[in-house]
């Protein structure tokens, strides 16, 4: 059935999406409980847009570009639950005429999807996100986190001796408990990653449980928080989340939640079976592409030597 350019627009400028009707179409098939929330954000990039003409626009820092690109900065809140069904559970577009952080984002984001039934095991994020002010709130919250830090983060082995985490020496398993300085002790683990180790802490609301944490943990903890990077890839490269071509604030929204649904759809079709991965019917649908064009060629270029 064709659909015109025009009943697209219409639809994005019409429907009022909102984060919550993305949770509520799929809570029925995800294990609400034990799972682990991942925070992190993601830039779309848009070179070409005009901030002055669009809404939603700004600059922000690309780690893919390893610079300050143009475009769309959409912060996610990603659930794996524990059969392993991995969705998007609530998220945010940056505003920056609203006068919030990421970290505000985070922590409101993270009180919706725990007002709306969610009650995770766990909550990981980058380095980003793992401000004292976070960390202690998540505690609060009586939770579990597993957050990246950066190499110059201040720990104390002995009491009263503050040490950068990159000097520490003495790591045995590549995991140690050390103080972090301005919350408590923490549970340190070390990770090599392109030659350069990266750093993560861990914690339970019960500070005795904290030997329970142990590498083989991490390891579930950190795989699963991984899945929040593999999706903001599928989003851009499968669900096409940055090719739009509007410009007001509610379709560019509303093309962003589309999006979402469009990855959901992927991930349930995935532990259904009915594909193998989130990439296979793009695949299948070039291989066609390039399949039929092959064969036309080769049938036009006998026809003209025959």
């Amino acid at each position: 059935q064709d659909v015109s350019h025009d009943s697209i627009n219409r639809f994005l400028e019409r429907e009022r999406y909102e984060p919550k009707d993305l949770f509520d179409d799929e809570k029925d098939r995800v294990e609400l409980s034990d799972g682990i929330l991942s925070v992190d954000d993601s830039v779309l990039d848009k070179p070409y847009m005009d901030p002055k003409k669009a809404s939603l626009f700004d600059y922000y820092w690309s780690g893919k570009h390893k610079r300050t690109v143009k475009g769309i900065n959409l912060i996610t809140l990603f659930y794996t639950d524990i059969h392993g069904v991995s969705v998007p559970v609530n998220y945010r577009i940056y505003d920056k005429s609203c006068s919030k952080t990421k970290n505000d984002y985070f922590r409101e984001m993270l009180d919706e999807v725990r007002s709306w039934g969610l009650k995770p095991a766990w909550v990981t994020g980058d380095s980003w996100y793992s401000s004292i002010g976070n960390l202690k709130y998540i505690r609060g919250l009586k939770l579990k986190f597993m957050f990246g830090i950066e190499t110059n983060r201040t720990i104390s082995i002995d009491r009263g001796q503050y040490i950068q985490i990159q000097t520490l020496e003495d790591w045995g398993n590549d995991e140690k408990t050390v103080y972090l300085k301005d919350y408590g002790m923490v549970k340190v683990f070390r990770q090599m990653y392109k030659k350069t180790y990266r750093y993560y802490v861990m914690s339970h609301p019960e500070l005795e449980q904290l030997p329970t944490i142990t590498k083989i943990e991490f390891e579930r903890v950190h795989a699963a928080h991984w899945s929040i990077e593999r999706f903001h890839r599928a989003i851009k490269q499968v669900c096409h989340v940055k090719h739009f071509q509007v410009r007001k604030q509610n379709q560019i929204k509303n093309h962003i939640y589309c999006a979402l649904k469009g990855f959901i759809r992927l991930e349930f079709m995935r532990i259904d079976k009915q594909i193998a991965h989130w990439y296979e019917i793009q695949r299948d649908l070039f291989c066609s592409v390039i399949r039929r064009f092959i064969k036309e060629g080769a049938d036009f270029f006998l026809g003209v030597n025959a």
